[in-house]
């Protein structure tokens, strides 16, 4: 059940590597935003399905985005991309109302199962 996903990292790799998952699985890639100012003024735009939400960025972090985008919808559903090693910050990002989390480097099948489970939900 692919739907529309905006995809939120700092490393233009990482973006790539998920657009490319999302989109050979049918998804709609309604933008990138590569810091959390940028991914809030997009979703406030486009309202995907999905947010995928890099956790550590320049700018505004992805919790500050997340929060931010859960003032705009709290039906907003995120998923925090985090690297091994930052449990800490995973924690704080699903207290912060985060859906599920992908930690790096991630296996384009556990994107997916995560991504329709949090749509699905």
């Amino acid at each position: 059940m692919p739907g529309r996903v905006l995809v939120v990292d700092d490393a233009l790799f990482m973006r790539k590597m998920l657009t490319d998952i999302f989109s050979q699985a049918g998804w709609e890639i309604v933008g990138e935003a590569e810091n959390g100012e940028q991914a809030v003024a997009i979703y406030q735009q486009q309202r995907p399905d999905l947010v995928t939400m890099d956790i550590v960025m320049p700018v505004m972090g992805g919790i500050e985005a997340l929060k931010a985008i859960l003032q705009l919808e709290a039906q907003a559903r995120v998923v925090v991309c985090s690297a091994l090693g930052q449990k800490h910050l995973i924690l704080d990002a699903i207290t912060a109302g985060a859906r599920d989390f992908i930690v790096k480097p991630f296996q384009s099948d556990q994107v997916l199962e995560v991504a329709e489970r949090v749509v699905a939900s």
